[in-house]
């Protein structure tokens, strides 16, 4: 018998084996289909090490910054090929939407400075692909309200997409660290920091506050706001690196790639390659396990509140990592989740998937939680105004507040990448403020056509790109917040000031 099962499990070893073969060989000739890599995708710009991250200061990452972006310039910018100069490749000078041309190129690192004193200071870090753009508008609100708003470039970021190639997370914390440094040097003993993350950078703002939790050396935030936060990810991000092997050999890069798009965003990469997502998944994994760690330690007493703002379905990272992964660890400290739900109009029925229609329920659990819960969603079945039902920490039963939105007829769900953006963004806004031009406007492309006659990747058009219910968004953030001060007629020209890059 024995003998029988040895060779059993001999031949299901090759079964497997020869299954994974052929997996990374149809992997590596797929890999060669299409354009060879572009230049934007093989140079990696020069980017500080975890270690010089942590031995150097604010100004000297800004200096290190500017040489990345001076060097993409030369290497990439310089030597684009005649069939690169094209309107629609923000690499290229002529185009519109090159970064270069625009008043303030919100790629780069930034601080913005508030009038008179301040009154605290903020850390606000991008996504994955992202720049700081995305969080532009929020570092406003807290400029308003008299903090400082410090805008962190991830390393990796805002320059080309091949930095993430090489680009890992604990280079990124390293970069969030030094950060709070820089915020904990300008807030002094008495100002509060706070920390604001959207999807990566959720996961950067949840390790270092849990690292702070541990090493009284590094600063506590005395708050977190996350919009979309990556504490899960998809199965696929887990073994997306399996993917990326046929790149070792000679002649296949092309397979360190997920996608090889064009690249039109000015402010975001298009394309992805196979290390991103592995990151993604190292850095979540490293989350999962600390949490746990520290919740059985009974460690987690020292960590702030926590607002977070989550879509109940999230094709891109797993909202309900945020719940059973973060949530249902956290001490009753004031901490609250928002949840968007998904269109309860009845046109989409028939359409919906059966498991993005209960997401809601499978996402809170019954009974009395340590934190406060609110969810937006339709007033009734069929009916498009909307409401905030909010359940306090302790209690089961939610107060209903009408919202003065309508949830739009033509939107069926929120999406991964709209929380942070409020419809009037001249990029990614549905009604876009036209005082800004960037380019191109990517929340008003609504195409009907064949497939594969537009440069655009479709999959990315059909997600809404902003926030219909940002509003409510901004109102709980400034909630947080003192006052705004009211700038006088000496200092209003300051408020209208560019960042201090």
């Amino acid at each position: 018998m024995l003998r029988v099962l040895v060779k059993l499990g001999k031949w299901t070893a090759i079964v497997v084996l020869v299954f994974l073969v052929s997996l990374l060989a149809i992997r590596a000739w797929d890999s060669q289909q299409g354009d060879p890599l572009a230049p934007w995708q093989t140079y990696v710009p020069d980017e500080l090490s975890p270690s010089q991250l942590d031995a150097t200061d604010w100004p000297g990452y800004l200096d290190a910054e500017r040489h990345a972006f001076d060097e993409m310039k030369t290497q990439v910018t310089d030597k684009l090929a005649p069939d690169e100069r094209v309107a629609t490749n923000r690499y290229f000078e002529g185009a519109p939407m090159y970064p270069g041309h625009f008043a303030h190129d919100w790629n780069h690192s930034y601080v913005l400075e508030p009038t008179g004193q301040p009154t605290g200071v903020v850390v606000l870090i991008h996504g994955l692909t992202d720049s700081p753009y995305s969080l532009r508008d929020i570092a406003e609100l807290y400029r308003a309200h008299g903090f400082i708003a410090i805008g962190l470039r991830v390393p990796g970021h805002g320059t080309v997409p091949a930095g993430l190639t090489k680009a890992d997370w604990p280079q990124w914390l390293a970069a969030t660290r030094l950060a709070m440094r820089e915020a904990k040097r300008r807030a002094g003993p008495n100002l509060p920091i706070h920390m604001v993350g959207y999807s990566n950078g959720g996961a950067l703002a949840v390790k270092y506050t849990l690292d702070a939790c541990e090493h009284d050396d590094l600063a506590m935030p005395t708050r977190l706001v996350l919009l979309s936060p990556m504490i899960g990810v998809t199965t696929f991000a887990r073994f997306a690196g399996l993917a990326g092997l046929p790149a070792l050999l000679p002649g296949f890069a092309k397979a360190a790639w997920l996608d090889l798009l064009p690249e039109y965003n000015p402010y975001k990469y298009n394309s992805f390659p196979v290390n991103a997502a592995r990151q993604s998944y190292l850095l979540t994994d490293e989350i999962r396990s600390q949490m746990l760690r520290m919740a059985r330690d009974n460690k987690l007493a020292r960590l702030p509140p926590i607002l977070t703002f989550q879509s109940v379905v999230d094709d891109t990272v797993s909202a309900p990592a945020v719940m059973r992964t973060l949530y249902a660890h956290l001490p009753k400290n004031g901490s609250e989740v928002v949840l968007f739900d998904v269109n309860r109009d009845h046109r989409f029925d028939s359409l919906l998937k059966p498991s993005s229609r209960t997401a809601l329920s499978r996402l809170l659990p019954p009974g009395p939680q340590a934190f406060r819960s609110t969810v937006i969603g339709n007033a009734a079945e069929n009916d498009s105004h909307t409401v905030a039902r909010s359940t306090d920490a302790g209690q089961t039963t939610a107060a209903v507040t009408p919202l003065p939105y309508l949830y739009p007829d033509n939107i069926f769900s929120l999406s991964h990448i709209a929380l942070p953006f409020p419809s009037n963004d001249p990029l990614y806004g549905t009604e876009p403020d036209t005082s800004e031009n960037y380019g191109i406007r990517l929340g008003t492309v609504a195409p009907r056509g064949e497939r594969g006659a537009l440069i655009l990747n479709i999959t990315d058009v059909l997600r809404i790109s902003s926030n219909p219910f940002y509003p409510y968004v901004r109102q709980r953030i400034e909630a947080l917040l003192p006052e705004a001060p009211t700038p006088s007629p000496a200092n209003a020209s300051a408020t209208a000031a560019l960042p201090v890059n």
